[in-house]
């Protein structure tokens, strides 16, 4: 076995207890005879012995419970080689970096780690146990740059960004005139969530979770390039700002305020006694 053998392990779930578990899939030549298009439902684990790392790999069309299963079955492979390897995600490259293709073109083979089976689950207790929660809340421009590490996936535009309770949307702004014009994309914030819950159903939207250091950075909502997104528009009546600087007179102001002689019903009978025809 070459130091650079890498072993890849299929993520599976089960119908029954423990419902999920792994299956070697390192019957391919490269690392890429599993990590392509056709496989893009699937959730790999990637064992490399000569870095002493666990990758792993959410395919575009995975289901988020295979993802989430993946991210568990992780950590159980480590344990299992003793906690000397590190967890690391694949998903974090786009498919030009150096450090993608270089794991893509390693070959496949044995090595020290063994799949995860139905042996190696401890039998559900009765009796079940209550725990603290620990939720990390990290400061807004520390998730920002996390995010940003993350690339869009292809041929889809991310429509809005949750970071904690705050719906962020994407603007581009100028960065330069001079030689050429170049801009960038920032997150503009739109406004907050309402208490509750919340359902995204007005599109056929893609959801992508970004976790670091398990803790939820983000989550955004893309759309498929060719979609055509509505630009959002007020319900409500607004007041040109213009209207706020039109230069006028006090006179006029101060006539706006003044009660008439007559209230409206009040001028109407007189009105009526002059006219005794006019209409109402």
């Amino acid at each position: 076995m070459g130091c650079n053998v890498i072993q890849i392990f299929e993520v599976i779930e089960l119908r029954e207890f423990p419902y999920f578990l792994t299956v070697d899939a390192s019957d391919g030549e490269f690392v890429r005879d599993k990590i392509n298009p056709l496989n893009d439902h699937k959730v790999f684990l990637l064992a490399e012995h000569d870095t002493k790392r666990i990758w792993t790999y959410n395919g575009p069309y995975s289901s988020l419970k295979l993802q989430v299963y993946g991210g568990i079955l992780a950590n159980m492979l480590r344990k299992q080689l003793r906690m000397f390897y590190r967890i690391h995600s694949l998903n974090q490259y786009s498919e030009e970096d150096k450090e993608l293709q270089e794991i893509l073109n390693k070959p496949l083979g044995p090595g020290r780690a063994r799949t995860i089976d139905k042996e190696d689950f401890e039998k559900p207790s009765e009796m079940s146990s209550v725990g603290n929660i620990v939720i990390k809340s990290p400061r807004l421009n520390k998730v920002l740059e996390n995010i940003k590490e993350y690339p869009i996936p292809e041929h889809l535009n991310r429509v809005f960004l949750i970071l904690g309770g705050n719906v962020y949307s994407e603007e581009e702004i100028p960065q330069s005139f001079l030689k050429e014009e170049k801009v960038s994309v920032e997150p503009v914030k739109m406004g907050r969530l309402n208490n509750g819950f919340t359902f995204f159903n007005d599109r056929n939207y893609s959801v992508r979770m970004i976790v670091k250091d398990n803790s939820l950075q983000g989550i955004e909502l893309f759309t498929k390039e060719h979609e055509k997104v509505q630009t959002l528009s007020l319900k409500v009546p607004t007041i040109p700002e213009e209207k706020y600087n039109k230069p006028g007179k006090i006179k006029s102001l101060f006539k706006a305020f003044e009660i008439p002689d007559n209230l409206p019903s009040e001028a109407f009978d007189e009105r009526k006694k002059i006219e005794p025809n006019a209409e109402s």
